[in-house]
């Protein structure tokens, strides 16, 4: 049982369900004889962070949480100090948050897991408090929680089907010995690295063939983690590939998200291959990838999927509003759902990727893709706008949150668009400082996710930025040069994400 004067317990941190799991996890970790924990929390970028404690540690972690370094939280992409630490208010105007102090990340026991790859090791999600036990402000995990939890009040819940593409190649050399290892704002070399399949196709079965022996360990890891994995796939380009998940509820959504990208990269870079979920890697031949967030609401009570139409309707009236919440926050929402400079080459005319705010049946072109039939109870929307690296508790939040004022203030969506890429209708941001800019002036996002928040984040991105425009402005001619994936981008992106 957890002490009354333990940190969990004083601050009445854990739900009866986080409880019994983390009696569970205790049993496990006895019966499976573990030796280690991997106390893992999502930065603002959507990284894990964490450490690795010994078991004795993470049962102490179950009850006082585990002190930790708010130094990530300064950083931006590649390590850059975007915040003073050492101003007054740590450059965030928080008092609490003055000297770079200590947080206390606390485990969330129902998210414990085993990992398949790594020998005798557990994994567990933490949420970030601060010493009085409030929550951490720029935790992304918490923007979700207190979104999905203004869902749950409104009568709904938020579900989720995930569907992502990322690239899949082989180490030529890692350019440890040869290469840059970097400085703070200076990401080092990333690894040279060879494509696993030529030419461009769709779904070929040879493909998965060929790379079957690096992808079947990746298949039965995230079997065991107890992810709901429904597909790989051959994706188009050469060397993509696409992972698809069955539905899930919101946060668990966003958490499979986080765990099955660090377990694709980890597994495939001990079998010599590096697994990257950037969207357009600076690669002959390789083409954008894309993360499609299938999402539904239904009834909080019983469960009935809220979206499914009548005979002659794309969607029920509700799922309309939905549909039309999405289309009234979908600029301003680009900062979340394509949070970097790379993520914005997607976003071209037919491309299969959407370029402005439109929404049709069955339609790859369309930002907002109706999938439904009448009294089909798997009716539903997919948003087609988000880049693989994206922060999956920001989007998804994103979403959420303008999906429901849609639904509340009962917004219209217009007419379905049968040609989006021909549509009289209101062009996505082009580039992260587009998205930026309308995320600034946008009132909506600052209300649901706080001002703070948002501030934070303009700031941390505008670094971003400014590096990337920095870099531009030493060449003889930027916009030739940005017309690619720029080497810029490959170095900041390639190996992080």
């Amino acid at each position: 049982m957890t002490s009354p004067t333990s940190f969990t317990a004083r601050h009445n941190l854990f739900t009866a369900q986080q409880h019994e799991a983390a009696e569970q996890n205790r049993s496990m970790i006895e019966q499976l004889d573990l030796e280690v924990v991997r106390l893992a929390w999502p930065d603002q970028h959507g990284l894990i962070r964490g450490k690795t404690m010994t078991r004795e540690g993470y049962l102490s972690a179950l009850k006082n949480g585990v002190e930790i370094t708010m130094a990530p939280f300064f950083f931006d992409t590649a390590n850059a100090i975007v915040f003073n630490p050492f101003s007054p208010g740590g450059g965030f105007d928080i008092p609490e948050l003055s000297g770079s102090p200590n947080v206390t990340m606390v485990p969330d026991p129902v998210t414990f897991r085993v990992l398949p790859w790594a020998p005798q090791t557990g994994w567990v999600l933490c949420d970030l408090y601060l010493r009085d036990g409030s929550p951490f402000p720029f935790a992304p995990r918490t923007i979700l929680r207190n979104t999905l939890h203004r869902v749950h009040e409104a009568g709904y819940r938020f579900i989720a089907g995930i569907e992502i593409e990322w690239y899949l190649t082989r180490v030529l050399d890692t350019m440890l010995e040869t290469g840059s290892l970097g400085a703070p704002g200076i990401p080092g070399d990333p690894p040279k690295v060879a494509p696993v399949a030529r030419g461009y196709s769709y779904l070929l079965e040879s493909h998965l063939d060929e790379i079957d022996e690096v992808l079947r360990p990746i298949r039965k890891a995230l079997v065991g983690l107890g992810l709901p994995l429904r597909s790989v796939d051959d994706e188009w380009a050469p060397s993509q590939v696409e992972v698809t998940f069955d539905v899930m509820e919101g946060m668990a959504a966003a958490d499979a998200v986080l765990l099955m990208r660090s377990a694709i990269k980890q597994i495939a870079r001990r079998r010599g291959h590096l697994a990257s979920f950037m969207c357009c890697p600076a690669i002959p031949g390789f083409y954008a990838s894309g993360w499609h967030l299938h999402s539904s609401l239904v009834d909080a009570v019983t469960g009935e999927n809220l979206m499914v139409p009548d005979d002659g309707a794309a969607l029920s009236e509700l799922g309309r509003h939905y549909v039309g919440g999405s289309l009234a926050h979908g600029v301003a929402a680009s900062a979340f759902t394509t949070q970097s400079i790379n993520g914005y080459r997607r976003r071209r005319p037919y491309s299969l990727a959407p370029d402005r705010l439109t929404w049709g049946f069955d339609n790859r072109a369309a930002m907002m893709r109706v999938i439904s039939a009448p009294n089909d109870p798997a009716s539903h929307v997919e948003n087609r706008i988000g880049e693989p690296s994206a922060n999956p508790y920001l989007y998804i939040a994103a979403q959420a949150a303008a999906g429901l004022d849609g639904v509340l203030n009962k917004i219209d969506p217009g007419p379905l668009s049968d040609d989006p890429y021909a549509a009289d209708a209101t062009q996505l941001p082009t580039s992260l400082a587009d998205a930026l800019t309308a995320l600034d002036g946008d009132e909506f996002f600052r209300r649901k996710f706080g001002a703070q928040f948002v501030d934070y984040l303009i700031r941390m991105k505008c670094s971003e930025v400014d590096r990337y425009r920095a870099h531009l402005a030493e060449q003889p001619d930027p916009e030739q040069y940005a017309a690619q994936t720029t080497e810029w981008e490959h170095r900041e992106y390639f190996e992080l994400y």
